[in-house]
């Protein structure tokens, strides 16, 4: 990439909204980099590879019918792969080499800024060299997933909302707490409060149970978000929130969660 030359890229994920997420967060880490085109799978993505021929392609490791891992096999060394997954410890193990790099859904702007660094020195250094041989490692990362993927519950990562006019991707990690509303979920999160229309049943089974509680049949909290509980007479309590003033009683059933505790 010589001086004034544009970086050129490819986003490859089957959730439209997760490509637009990373487009931004690109948009505001590296400029000046050109996102030539946005592919729905992995065949998808190796088509439009061919016929825009970026440098850098951004791949969701799981993708339905052709995954990330098959169509960077048949991308090879033509341009510098950053594969996306929501299993951080398999991609830790399988890219500690080094030849490619790696993000993690929801995106941490830290770890973007790192990546597009290195991305940057790579086709400084070597704007005409091919990309680094990355066959072994796709065999070490295939046989990872296919090994472990399983074991692991995959648990809810961000949730969609209507926010005004427009649709937020909200990280789960910002979600305060969860409240039923006859037919919708009130979400409230550190950027402010949004409706889904989806139950706290449903949510509840795919929310992480070691980060996420029920704390009464039409609320959950996340306890990394809670400031303290304050106890009651007659068995009650109130859950009081980091930066929120709403004070959030707990039923007399779900008590025992605190108690344990």
């Amino acid at each position: 990439m010589t001086a004034g030359t544009a970086a050129t890229a490819l986003i490859a994920d089957d959730e439209p909204l997760l490509r637009e997420h990373l487009a931004a967060h690109l948009a505001r880490a590296w400029p000046e980099l050109q996102v030539l085109a946005q592919a729905r799978n992995g065949r998808e993505a190796v088509a439009l590879f061919e016929q825009h021929l970026p440098q850098v392609v951004f791949l969701d490791v799981h993708m339905p019918g052709v995954d990330g891992i098959e169509a960077a096999r048949q991308i090879g060394r033509r341009a510098h792969l950053v594969f996306v997954t929501a299993y951080e410890q398999y991609a830790v193990q399988a890219f500690e080499q080094g030849a490619v790099d790696y993000l993690v859904k929801p995106f941490n702007e830290a770890r973007l800024a790192d990546t597009v660094q290195r991305l940057r020195e790579r086709l400084q250094r070597q704007p005409d060299q091919p990309a680094p041989d990355v066959a072994p490692l796709l065999d070490r990362l295939a046989a990872a997933l296919q090994q472990r993927a399983p074991a692991v519950p995959r648990w809810l990562q961000w949730i969609k909302a209507s926010v005004g006019s427009t649709v937020r991707l909200i990280p789960v990690d910002e979600v305060q707490y969860l409240r039923s509303d006859e037919k919708y979920t009130l979400v409230a999160w550190q950027g402010g409060d949004a409706l889904i229309r989806r139950s706290i049943r449903e949510l509840a089974d795919e929310l992480d149970p070691d980060r996420f509680v029920q704390i009464h049949r039409s609320v959950i909290v996340n306890l990394h978000h809670v400031a303290q509980v304050v106890r009651g007479a007659n068995d009650t309590a109130d859950v009081l929130l980091k930066g929120r003033p709403e004070r959030l009683p707990v039923s007399r059933s779900y008590l025992h969660v605190f108690r344990q505790m």
